[in-house]
């Protein structure tokens, strides 16, 4: 089955905390895709990856990107996946009909939002329920923390 980690965000946006996980996704030589639910977020992660420089340039493309099938990092607010990602990003409450053709999904939603971390717990009880290897990772001041 399925690796799904709950990333609850508790200090910084997703703009912000996004770029330091596909940091280290890039960096462990896998491919990943970002699924938004509106192209304001889209828009906005893309300026925002184009802007890292430290620990490393992130690379992506989205719609209208040539070559989709060789970019690192596709930002999407479709269920596609033109670079083979093994790593899906949910944001915004996104979900996928399949997460099994994932090998590792990060489902990010905001913590101070209350109707978001109602979503997320629906969310983690259907995942559960379907079997998948759960993992819930609480936003510290320096990183993450595995809560569960």
């Amino acid at each position: 089955m399925t690796q799904i980690g709950f990333y609850h965000l508790t200090r910084t946006g997703v703009a912000d905390a996004l770029p330091r996980l596909l940091a280290r996704t890039v960096a462990s030589g896998q491919k990943a895709v970002v699924w938004c639910s509106g192209k304001p977020l889209l828009q906005e992660l893309d300026k925002a990856l184009w802007q890292v420089s430290a620990p490393t340039w992130l690379p992506h493309g989205a719609e209208g990107t040539l070559c989709p099938d060789l970019q690192p990092i596709w930002l999407t607010t479709g269920d596609d996946c033109p670079n083979d990602a093994h790593f899906l990003f949910l944001l915004e409450n996104r979900t996928s009909a399949d997460l099994s053709r994932f090998g590792r999904v990060f489902d990010l939603f905001d913590g101070l939002d209350d109707a978001a971390v109602a979503q997320a717990r629906e969310r983690w009880s259907a995942a559960k329920a379907q079997g998948h290897e759960l993992a819930y990772w609480r936003q510290e001041e320096q990183g993450w923390k595995r809560a569960r």
